[in-house]
């Protein structure tokens, strides 16, 4: 929870915080009287400075020095100061006119997000592929190779396809394996894990155990850890401690997913913005991520970043962000809806509320 402020400290704090991302020098009461016109005299802003300091918003490097924002500053700033802001007209149709021309094709889209929030924000970015949320089954199909083998092929929605050799107890003619396909077709269709096990207690002894084996490859699929990141912009992230920690952390692929799955943007659409590592991630001090997800959620989603310093622009890269996540959403809605359950809201679901964790 954050400290309470009066309407100047809170004036102050945002003044001070701006003035910082823009300039990367401290900022000192003389610049904030100077600079903005203030009421008030130097000695007034800096007694608020001081009590910004002792609340924990503020950080003074050493006497004398002006003051710059501390993490609890910056999530202050971006919650309850920072406001609305959308990318301008212009750049909005630009990139949609870059996303339009694109072909249909997945990995497209991921390397072509990357490199316009890349560029948009001028910092790193990284993006990851849309994943079923909870796999489904589509059809299997039981093929009569030699004596007792049989090809297994397992049809997942969305278009994944799996093959194993069974070796059965005895020889069986294909109009009887092909009796047992259409059988499971009828029963699992479009159907996940936890339906399918339930209705296991129904079926004859091959039948269990062909299921037994839909099943592992359901399991397998719904466990998948997080493996296609797309990145760019490491370039733009060579200037001072905070940006080559965050080229450290585009390297870690095992830590980015780690955020992604520990995040609130885990569980919901909308941008979240993730602040020197919330005291959960040791490797993001110094570092700020802003992420959404997007697709359908709970059903076929990825996440779309900016990550960089925490001086950074916040405002126009969480409308980056945010609007990066929604054209994607759509894209993908309009392209990869075969096989989302009935019920589905059409359209982009994509919630537009900025969530900063504290």
């Amino acid at each position: 929870m954050f400290q309470p402020l009066t309407d100047r400290q809170e004036r102050i704090l945002d003044l001070v915080v701006r003035t910082y991302i823009e300039t990367g020098m401290p900022v000192g009461s003389n610049t904030l009287v100077d600079r903005f016109e203030m009421s008030v005299s130097s000695a007034t802003v800096r007694n608020e400075l001081a009590a910004l300091g002792e609340l924990g918003y503020l950080v003074q490097l050493h006497t004398s020095a002006g003051r710059i924002p501390s993490e609890v500053g910056y999530r202050y700033f971006v919650q309850k100061l920072l406001g609305e802001f959308r990318l301008p007209v212009h750049e909005q149709q630009m990139i949609r006119h870059q996303f339009h021309q694109s072909r249909l094709d997945l990995s497209q889209w991921m390397q072509l997000a990357a490199a316009i929030l890349a560029h948009t924000s001028q910092g790193g970015s990284f993006v990851t592929a849309p994943q079923r949320r909870v796999n489904r089954f589509k059809h299997i199909q039981l093929i009569s190779t030699q004596d007792r083998l049989v090809l297994m092929i397992v049809v997942m929605v969305g278009g994944e396809v799996t093959q194993q050799m069974l070796t059965l107890a005895e020889p069986l003619p294909q109009a009887r394996l092909s009796t047992v396909a259409d059988r499971l077709n009828d029963m699992f269709g479009n159907a996940g894990f936890d339906e399918i096990q339930a209705q296991v207690s129904r079926l004859d002894t091959l039948e269990s155990e062909v299921t037994g084996l839909i099943l592992d490859v359901i399991k397998r699929a719904d466990s998948r850890a997080i493996s296609n990141f797309y990145r760019d912009g490491l370039v733009n992230l060579l200037e001072d401690e905070g940006t080559r920690q965050a080229v450290r952390v585009l390297e870690e692929r095992n830590l980015l997913a780690d955020v992604i799955s520990g995040s609130d943007s885990a569980n919901n659409l909308g941008v979240q913005v993730l602040i020197g590592g919330e005291g959960r991630w040791e490797e993001l001090k110094d570092c700020t991520i802003i992420l959404s997800r997007y697709g359908v959620v709970e059903q076929f989603s990825g996440t779309v970043a900016v990550i960089g310093p925490t001086r950074m622009p916040y405002g126009r890269n969480v409308a980056a962000v945010r609007y990066v996540a929604d054209l994607m959403s759509g894209l993908v809605y309009d392209y990869y809806l075969e096989g989302l359950p009935e019920g589905t809201p059409e359209g982009n679901p994509l919630n537009e509320e900025v969530d900063i964790r504290e």
